[in-house]
């Protein structure tokens, strides 16, 4: 450890100051209140994804009704939030409940050494930016992750033929320029995801001619901006009561349209484009622009709020171009076609680059870990990995949802390890489930951010509890109650054992003295 190095030691270490890493740290604060907590995050500021990205129209994908905290009632009139309300009611949660001063800012950790011996993780840590970062060393009995799932020094970003010809700026959404003026211009945005879909009608106000350029379609679904039942309920009822009501509401109608998808996809799929060619009119080729060749829900469906895309595709202003690229030119993009998109600006929307456990190395007990070796215990904690829980949402519903069951279920673990006077935890396979067959991490999910990593990923097998669920319903049922002595998570006290040896070897060392003296 380097001389300048500095020890920090505390119960529970959060990696991560985002919307899953501050709710965290109120439920450990609100259903733990005597353990010492720190979140470390690597970024200046707060909000993670919502502080990171600030292209023109940044907003969630899902109602802030279930994106919120299940703690902290969403008030704004507008249910399908802007980055920067979001960021605010992150802000505003750390604020509230006195989470802020428990952040370290600029704080990347490196590396996560586990110790059997004394039940604790050793933590490498980056602190500070650029030429004045300095190391330091950080210490906890228990590591909660929730530094989200993506790369944030750069998103998916291959190279196509020609880049270097072209004469405009070649944007990434994920390091959005501040003075870019896109005004009068004519702007050609590559994918065909959420970030896409969202730029277009936020730069098609102002620019001549937004094109979405995309290999594929994906399935895209209006709904209203304003959750009108919402609305009306903060004015008759407690805020709270609301809140409740409206979160049970909505993630009912996720879960029955998300089950609807899996049972009858050919009828959710006309039903889908059917809402498409109504909204788009008979002028529009649906089938070819957004008509996927995968059943809805194989992959994530892109959310339009109050039909935003749809009135630009309508006013002319923007239009969806569905080829493949050739090669960049010096004043636009060649199709394979042959045909030519004029752009004075292309942005580069084509999607995330996942991380495992926040790129961060781990050990335990000298030895690397190798994650996509380990199984998932319920889609949190892993397999030969001990006193480490990490926060990975739904891929069918909002994130929070699960975040803050994971959170709401460390809770109860760490108070469950208090009781018995426990130091260590670690998921471990049973004796008839060595021969579990493997499967993905997640299943039945196409989409090409998840797949290309999916083989860095842990495994789930076959029974509970290794498996990774992505039922919101199920797991708010079982979590809470699920028992925690099946013999899958086991549990020890190195320290209490270290104690019994050292007493152990101390009445040796007596009764050979008393032996001595005797003879």
């Amino acid at each position: 450890m380097p001389a300048n190095a500095t020890q920090r030691q505390f119960d529970v270490i959060i990696v991560g100051a985002g919307l899953s890493g501050i709710g965290a740290a109120v439920h450990l604060q609100q259903q733990c209140p005597g353990k010492r907590v720190a979140l470390l995050e690597s970024r200046a500021a707060m909000g993670g994804t919502w502080d990171l990205f600030r292209y023109p129209g940044i907003r969630s994908d899902s109602d802030m009704h279930t994106l919120g905290y299940d703690f902290k009632p969403w008030r704004s009139p507008k249910a399908i939030a802007d980055g920067p309300a979001i960021l605010d009611y992150i802000e505003e949660t750390a604020s509230e409940y006195g989470i802020r001063e428990k952040i370290r800012f600029q704080h990347r950790v490196e590396r996560a050494r586990f110790s059997s011996a004394e039940a604790c993780w050793e933590l490498e840590v980056a602190v500070g930016d650029g030429e004045q970062e300095q190391r330091a060393t950080f210490g906890c009995q228990f590591l909660l992750m929730c530094a989200g799932y993506f790369n944030y020094d750069h998103g998916h970003d291959p190279a196509f033929p020609g880049e270097e010809r072209f004469q405009g700026p070649i944007v990434r959404p994920q390091h959005w320029p501040e003075d870019l003026d896109y005004r009068g211009k004519h702007v050609v945005i590559i994918g065909s995801g959420a970030t896409a879909m969202t730029l277009v009608p936020a730069m098609a106000a102002t620019a001549a001619k937004v094109t979405m350029l995309q290999r594929s379609p994906t399935y895209v679904i209006s709904r209203p901006a304003r959750d009108r039942l919402a609305n009306l309920l903060r004015k008759l009822l407690p805020e709270r009561w609301a809140y409740a009501i409206t979160r049970w509401k909505n993630t009912r109608l996720q879960q029955w349209f998300y089950r609807k998808t899996r049972t009858q996809p050919a009828k959710v799929r006309e039903h889908l484009l059917g809402l498409l060619r109504e909204e788009l009119g008979p002028g529009f080729d649906v089938d070819r622009h957004f008509s996927p060749s995968y059943q809805p829900w194989d992959q994530r469906l892109c959310l339009v709020p109050d039909g935003d895309l749809y009135a630009a595709l309508r006013s002319g202003r923007a239009e969806v171009v569905t080829e493949h690229i050739a090669e960049f030119t010096g004043h636009g993009i060649r199709l394979q076609s042959g045909k030519e998109l004029p752009a004075d600006i292309i942005v580069t929307a084509t999607g995330l680059e996942l991380v495992v456990t926040g790129d961060i190395v781990f050990e335990v007990d000298g030895e690397a870990v190798d994650f996509s070796q380990c199984w998932t215990w319920r889609g949190m904690m892993y397999s030969g990995v001990p006193n480490m829980a990490n926060t990975f949402g739904y891929i069918n519903a909002s994130w929070t949802l699960r975040a803050d069951l994971i959170a709401r279920f460390v809770c109860r673990l760490l108070n469950h390890m208090d009781r018995k006077g426990l130091e260590q935890v670690t998921p471990t396979l049973r004796s008839d489930e060595l021969d579990m067959p493997a499967r993905p991490w997640i299943e039945g999910f196409s989409a090409g951010y998840l797949q290309r990593v999916m083989h860095l990923l842990p495994r789930q097998g076959d029974r509970e509890p290794w498996l990774n669920p992505q039922d919101y319903g199920s797991d708010r049922k079982i979590l809470p109650a699920v028992s925690l002595e099946d013999g899958s998570l086991v549990f020890s006290n190195p320290g209490a054992m270290a104690v019994d040896d050292a007493q152990g070897q101390g009445d040796q060392a007596v009764a050979a003295r008393r032996a001595g003296a005797a003879s």
